[in-house]
């Protein structure tokens, strides 16, 4: 009823959920972020644990909870999309990979996409409060409630 007036955001398997609910749902969103979302599941240990015990072993059907394999086939409108990561988050190398879902997009030619490395930040609380902000700034942007 509002979706002109929504924007989405979350934190790790929450920031993951924000970005593939906007993929998969065009037009409803005017803006998402995340904070350390987990980008491409479907090729790191959390999200094949994970995929594998909820929706069995058959890979392909994973590709819809995915967000880097739905940005690959996206083709609605592009809304406002930023990620900040903490470069010291010790779930980066092996869980999350920000940087498959930046080259899916670039890819796509997908924009504007913002992907920001916070030197020194974690996957903590501090890290988000730090940067909260930023992302009400980003989501009040694109609904026409800030400047831009």
């Amino acid at each position: 009823r509002h979706h002109h007036r929504a924007a989405i955001s979350g934190h790790s398997m929450g920031g993951h959920g924000a970005i593939t609910i906007a993929l998969k749902n065009p037009g409803l969103y005017k803006a998402v972020s995340a904070f350390a979302p987990i980008c491409n599941p479907v090729n790191v240990p959390w999200g094949v644990k994970a995929f594998s015990g909820y929706l069995g072993e058959d890979r392909a059907s994973w590709a819809q909870y995915d967000a880097t394999e739905l940005m690959k086939g996206y083709a609605g409108p592009h809304l406002p999309l930023l990620i900040d990561q903490g470069s010291s988050d010790n779930f980066l190398a092996a869980q999350l990979a920000p940087q498959a879902l930046q080259e899916a997009a670039a890819a796509r030619g997908y924009a504007p996409f913002t992907l920001r490395m916070q030197e020194g930040y974690d996957h903590s609380y501090f890290f988000i409060s730090t940067f909260i902000d930023d992302h009400l700034d980003h989501a009040a942007r694109a609904l026409g409630l800030a400047a831009p």
